[in-house]
């Protein structure tokens, strides 16, 4: 395996602390690893601005990096393009609902903005019991990404990635 590939390898396995169902490579917030004359760069996207898990993720990150015998990390933060959870693949939205996290439905792109800053009343599936009679409780989940939903379907109580 070429130095480039070990060092890809070890931080995109780096989990997202706040969804850690999820690396940073399946999230999205991995957005390009270099060496440069040998110097490691990794680039990465927020989930959105002032995420509190960042500072985790960039340690965890040069940690990552150090075990697999890379030092002098430089770790860049790009804000453009902005992230978006349409950069979920399928894997990964499974992987959520697994995690009885409802993963946000992927929208065509002029629709983005319709949503932005509109209230949720249904539609959310349930990753319980699949039904889609579901509403916002709390536009504030477990962590500052995520929303909390009630089904009434089967009452459960369950996160919601928001969309964005």
């Amino acid at each position: 395996m070429s130095a480039l590939a070990t060092l890809k390898t070890a931080v995109g396995s780096v989990c997202d602390p706040e969804i850690q169902v999820l690396t940073i490579a399946e999230l999205g917030v991995l957005r390009h690893v270099s060496l440069d004359d040998g110097r490691p760069t990794v680039t990465i996207t927020p989930t959105y601005v002032g995420c509190p898990a960042m500072d985790v993720i960039r340690e965890d990150i040069a940690d990552a990096a150090r075990t697999a015998g890379f030092d002098d990390i430089a770790i860049v933060t790009v804000w453009s393009p902005a992230w978006t959870t349409d950069w979920l693949d399928e894997s990964a939205r499974s992987k959520l609902a697994a995690a009885r996290i409802a993963p946000p439905a992927q929208r065509p792109r002029e629709s983005v903005l319709l949503q932005i800053g509109t209230a949720r009343s249904a539609g959310v599936q349930c990753p319980s019991c699949g039904s889609a009679e579901t509403h916002e409780t709390s536009r504030f989940g477990s962590t500052a990404c995520k929303s909390l939903w009630t089904c009434a379907g089967c009452g459960d109580p369950f996160d919601h990635l928001k969309a964005h």
